[in-house]
């Protein structure tokens, strides 16, 4: 059972491709998505496991790890004290006619995002009629349009998305100066766009890439092997949930067990013998040695 929970926040700083391991189109790897909303996902099992991974390589300690996230080999020893939940699309980059690009949204979203962050989510969700947006500023606007790929959209200014946009630039991105021009841009230039309008976004303006494997003898381009990628964009917000439970050991020996906010705390925060996940950079998902899959891990509310 799990007693101690914190949201936390995921933005895209690079390509990010969180297989789904099957193809159905035309993209031979495609991205993990919801049935429901069709939604891009990070799966919270894929998330323990990056952490996991990036916990061995920097903590150097076999058995907090085990304490934590379970055994490696012996799993009917314990369960583990910590899980991750999947990470749910908050809000999508996408192009724009002015100002480059938007962090686009929609109700059902935000909807799910309030619920996660519970009564810190101190804004309503607004609703927004099909080929329509309501905006948190004027910087991606014209004459009362905003223009995305090829879509012109009916437009107005927004306190309600306003006061999203202030929320999650104080929730959702590290407080550092180097991320001070993307809080500023979820400032002004978050939009809130119908969920089906949305819903064509997120499936049709994704990262997709060409590529190709080489013969080792001729150093040409193997005969077949041209093969698509999609990735989630740069930029991607997403949001989930870090669990915790208190610290569990099998046998009579439970001296020292961390209860659930320890446990929690463990994971991200730091101590002076090892960092935790807390605004610092994680590699997920596949095409690691071509930078792919890097994401920045932000605790809602820290240093706010």
């Amino acid at each position: 059972m799990f007693e101690a929970q914190r949201l936390v926040f995921y933005t895209c700083v690079s390509p990010v491709h969180m297989g789904a391991g099957q193809a159905v189109g035309a993209i031979d790897n495609p991205i993990q998505r919801e049935v429901h909303t069709g939604h891009p996902l990070i799966a919270g099992s894929g998330l323990k496991g990056a952490v996991r991974h990036h916990f061995t390589r920097t903590w150097k300690d076999d058995r907090l790890l085990a304490r934590l996230f379970g055994p490696e080999r012996d799993a009917a020893d314990h369960a583990g004290a910590i899980a991750f939940t999947d990470a749910a699309l908050v809000a999508f980059p996408v192009r724009s006619l002015k100002n480059t690009f938007v962090y686009a949204t929609c109700p059902s979203a935000l909807a799910r995002l309030k619920r996660l962050a519970g009564t810190t989510a101190n804004w309503g969700v607004p609703n927004v009629a099909e080929g329509n947006a309501k905006a948190a500023g004027a910087p991606a606007l014209a004459n009362g349009h905003l223009i995305l790929e090829a879509f012109d959209f009916a437009a107005t200014i927004d306190v309600g998305v306003t006061a999203v946009g202030d929320w999650l630039a104080a929730n959702a991105l590290p407080q550092g100066a180097e991320h001070e021009f993307f809080r500023n841009k979820l400032k002004t230039d978050l939009v809130v766009l119908s969920d089906t309008e949305f819903g064509h976004f997120v499936r049709h303006a994704t990262v997709v890439e060409a590529h190709v494997k080489i013969d080792n003898d001729t150093g040409a381009a193997a005969k077949g092997a041209l093969f698509y990628t999609e990735n989630l964009p740069p930029e991607a917000l997403l949001a989930g949930l870090v669990l915790a439970s208190v610290e569990r050991r099998k046998g009579k020996d439970t001296d020292g067990l961390m209860d659930a906010a320890g446990v929690l705390a463990a994971v991200l925060g730091d101590t002076p013998e090892r960092k935790g996940l807390a605004d610092r950079l994680l590699q997920v998902g596949g095409d690691a040695t071509t930078g792919r899959g890097l994401i920045v891990v932000h605790p809602a509310g820290e240093g706010a």
